[in-house]
């Protein structure tokens, strides 16, 4: 690997770990050069800003978090899909504690997106990526129907992590999460009461 290419992922890493750890107004360029050990002007030659950087670091925590979650559903592989959807509020409750810093920062770069193009970009990346692997997951097929139902699922996953930030007690568990759901469900037309 080249030099180069060593320190732009020791700035992502470097970023990954002050979003972990700090609130989203003391993610600064400093920060983030002192904590990757890198020179504060290689953030503006590898990635033309700190806003630009930070969100490739939060696209690439998100990755990780979801690869976090996939693995704790390894041991699922043989219950059914509506098991491991079951599962998952559990699971994600559990890994979001460790991700507070990385979703605080994640709300943070979805503020600047419509302002910024590049922000905008990689953040719709990202979204592509991961609505892929929840259709797999839950197996709800590689179509337009299953990649449409991960960005529902993946809604509510943001929505009720949003919500848990802002107070959390607002958290919803795995039972209740399916209790709630089937209450929705019922009250659409064809639902089940």
């Amino acid at each position: 690997m080249s030099p180069q290419r060593s320190n732009h992922d020791q700035l992502v890493e470097g970023t990954i770990r002050c979003l972990e750890r700090l609130p989203a107004e003391r993610v600064t360029a400093r920060a983030i050069a002192d904590e990757a050990g890198a020179n504060l002007a290689s953030i503006g030659y590898h990635f033309g800003s700190k806003d630009d950087l930070v969100t490739a670091a939060v696209i690439k925590g998100l990755d990780r978090w979801l690869a976090e979650i996939e693995r704790a559903f390894g041991d699922l592989r043989s219950d059914t899909p509506s098991e491991r959807f079951r599962r998952a509020g559990s699971v994600i409750e559990e890994t979001r504690q460790r991700h507070t810093g990385l979703a605080q920062n994640f709300f943070a770069a979805l503020a600047k997106a419509p302002h910024d193009s590049r922000v905008r970009e990689q953040l719709a990346a990202g979204f592509h990526r991961t609505r892929t692997s929840v259709a797999a997951l839950f197996e709800l097929g590689n179509d337009q129907a299953g990649h449409d139902a991960a960005g529902v699922a993946l809604a509510q996953f943001y929505g009720l992590l949003l919500q848990v930030l802002l107070d959390p007690s607002l958290a919803i568990d795995g039972e209740r999460l399916e209790q709630a759901q089937h209450r929705f469900l019922s009250v659409l037309p064809g639902g089940s009461d």
